[in-house]
């Protein structure tokens, strides 16, 4: 599969709530990092995350993916993201991000896929509390001083 095709079944695999879809662009032993939900590994767990996990706090998925580029191992791409909160606090507002999609790829499917995302817009669309809010950004400052490559800005 070409990266075009690639990254349409992808968005469109969310849009359409089709986790067996989306989870089949992975290795057996890939790895899908959510931004907010963490680490799901394997095709049943990553099919599980897009039927469940996001679609049971949202609906109406957008995602786009822009400027794709490749080496064949790595693959990056900026992307915009929404969706409708079903949240309480949200009162149905649509949440919108922006981010670079880092995906690692072996034979043409992905062993890992990884994002840096723009979230703060969405939690003032989404009317957290600052107190969630700092708690979100907590827990990412924690999983980047965590990463190999960071051990020496510590």
């Amino acid at each position: 599969m070409d990266t075009t095709a690639m990254l349409r079944t992808f968005c469109s695999s969310v849009e359409t709530r089709d986790g067996k879809s989306f989870a089949n662009l992975f290795t057996e032993d890939g790895v899908y990092h959510d931004v907010f939900y963490g680490a799901f590994a394997g095709r049943a767990k990553i099919a599980d995350m897009i039927d469940h996990h996001f679609y049971e706090t949202a609906e109406d998925f957008r995602w786009d993916m822009h400027d794709p580029v490749s080496n064949g191992v790595t693959l990056y791409a900026r992307y915009t993201f929404s969706y409708r909160s079903k949240l309480p606090e949200a009162q149905g507002k649509r949440a919108m991000f922006e981010g670079v999609a880092i995906m690692t790829l072996r034979n043409g499917l992905i062993v890992s896929y990884q994002e840096v995302a723009n979230t703060a817009p969405a939690f003032v669309d989404l009317n957290f509390a600052p107190e969630r809010i700092a708690k979100i950004v907590g827990k990412q400052g924690a999983a980047l001083k965590a990463r190999e490559e960071m051990k020496r800005h510590l």
